[in-house]
């Protein structure tokens, strides 16, 4: 077995095979296409900016510069932030109701006791999968009545004392 630190690259961080490599390129070649799209935005910037005025309205306005963009394509920048408020509402209701296992977005209806975390019945140790049946579920509340009367007969005598 290999020791850590001897220069064995066997571990658990070993190279993959050539990986690093591709994401050097990748990343050099996003870089390479962004330094040349700003080139090209700043020697085309005054024909940009005519296609920006011309398509959101603000080139030919009505009885002032930018009516037509208030009237046109301003107007949506309401409903934007309204749509998109709601959807991270939704998504912030959903992420705290749903299982808080990585990648599970079933609805998370049982809590693991000893942890703050609920999950799904797929997910949960002691929920059957296939459904409980109905003798299933009365021999857990017989367990469940039996501990807590024995809690209740231990409970009991100390409170006398």
């Amino acid at each position: 077995m290999a020791q850590a630190g001897n220069g064995d690259k066997s571990g658990p961080n070993a190279d993959l095979g050539g990986a690093r490599p591709a994401k050097k390129v990748g990343l050099g070649l996003f870089i390479v296409l962004c330094v040349v799209g700003l080139a090209l935005l700043i020697a085309f910037f005054g024909a940009v900016r005519h296609w920006a005025a011309l398509h959101t309205g603000t080139l030919h306005g009505g009885p002032d510069l930018y009516y037509n963009f208030w009237s046109g394509f301003g107007s949506d920048l309401g409903e934007a932030t309204l749509i998109t408020a709601v959807g991270i509402g939704v998504y912030t209701g959903v992420r705290k109701v749903n299982c808080h296992t990585k990648g599970c977005w079933r609805i998370g209806h049982h809590t693991l006791e000893g942890t703050p975390y609920i999950l799904c019945r797929k997910h949960h140790p002691y929920v059957p999968t296939r459904g409980a049946s109905h003798e299933h579920i009365i021999e857990q509340h017989r367990k469940f009545k039996e501990a807590r009367e024995a809690r209740e007969t231990l409970e009991a005598p100390r409170a006398r004392e």
